[in-house]
């Protein structure tokens, strides 16, 4: 099962090891404040494991922020770092394709790394309906993944990559394209991954 694959990343790399990791999240955060949205607004990470994006958005002032995530072990690595801080955060386990969200619960869902792991169209169909249920009008999805020069596989499990018009149309019955940018992000291991970034406004 794909929960038993992230169990194992997590329980066998150290956290600062991972292909993902970033020491800071600074396109993320500087993606997220440029929607305008409030320090109150509600936001989901979506795949959000053991990144310190959680930890950036607390500094940056952010009040409403939920983690969701497939590893229980990966939460539990945030949890332990942001010490007295974790209790903050809603933590949620869970598969993004199948977490019940109230209707307009988030008024920004951001996934860094996640969506390129849905290689099905059914699998992409269902994250969309659930980002669009989840998002209220007016709010933002902002998506990252591996760009059309980016790497085919991650963690050793295909991956799906795109262009940016090619990730915003997948989006388009339901969010509108208002920015886009690449990231060449550097892993610890030193090796280059291009990442494309969209800035999708709810319809």
């Amino acid at each position: 099962m794909v929960e038993n694959h992230w169990e194992d990343v997590y329980r066998t790399k150290a956290v600062d090891r991972v292909s993902w990791f970033q020491t800071k999240a600074e396109t993320s955060v500087r993606l997220i404040a440029d929607t305008g949205m409030s320090h109150e607004a509600a936001i989901i990470d979506v795949g959000s494991g053991a990144s310190r994006l959680v930890d950036n958005l607390l500094a940056a002032g952010f009040t409403d922020i939920t983690a969701l995530d497939l590893s229980e072990s990966g939460l539990a690595a945030s949890k332990k770092r942001l010490k007295a801080k974790a209790e903050a955060i809603s933590w949620l386990v869970g598969d993004v394709l199948t977490t019940e969200f109230a209707t307009a619960q988030f008024s920004i869902w951001h996934d860094r790394a996640v969506f390129h792991f849905l290689v099905t169209e059914e699998q992409q169909r269902a994250y969309v309906e659930q980002a669009a249920k989840a998002v209220e009008q007016g709010g933002y999805a902002i998506i990252a993944t591996f760009a059309e020069d980016g790497p085919e596989k991650c963690s050793g499990l295909p991956v799906q990559r795109y262009s940016a018009q090619q990730l915003a149309a997948v989006f388009a019955d339901y969010f509108t394209l208002v920015h886009t940018e690449r990231e060449s992000h550097r892993t610890p291991s030193g090796s280059e991954q291009k990442f494309n970034y969209c800035v999708l406004r709810r319809n």
